[in-house]
């Protein structure tokens, strides 16, 4: 199916608006080292406080298995790198770049965040 120019100007402000800065949250909202999920213009994402000014953000979608279930990964580290584990089947991934440590070409998807004025936002 071919979109037409309407329908290709609509896709492309849609993108538009879902790319930048997203606020999602105020930071005391998340409970430290537990996950949570939100979903951010349309994408499932899960959120890691690991740290009393410091969050995550990932995909949500388990890279192994496409299932919804990062958010109830396990926290932990590998050196000086924070991680997360799959809770379906332990894959471990790096919280900042999505690498995944135990099974090498899965790739988490992972976002910038930040916090301004008490609020996270996730970079899309």
């Amino acid at each position: 199916m071919e979109l037409g120019a309407l329908d290709t100007a609509t896709a492309e402000a849609g993108a538009a608006a879902a790319a930048g800065w997203h606020r999602v949250c105020h930071l005391d909202d998340l409970e430290l080292s537990w996950g949570e999920a939100a979903l951010v213009a349309g994408r499932q994402i899960a959120l890691f406080r690991t740290g009393p000014g410091e969050v995550f953000a990932v995909a949500h979608e388990d890279p192994a298995t496409g299932a919804h279930v990062m958010a109830r990964g396990i926290l932990g580290s590998k050196g000086a790198r924070p991680t997360i584990a799959s809770p379906l089947h332990k894959e471990v991934y790096d919280l900042e770049t999505g690498e995944c440590f135990s099974t090498p070409g899965l790739m988490l998807a992972a976002f910038s965040s930040r916090i301004v004025d008490g609020f996270v936002e996730v970079e899309l």
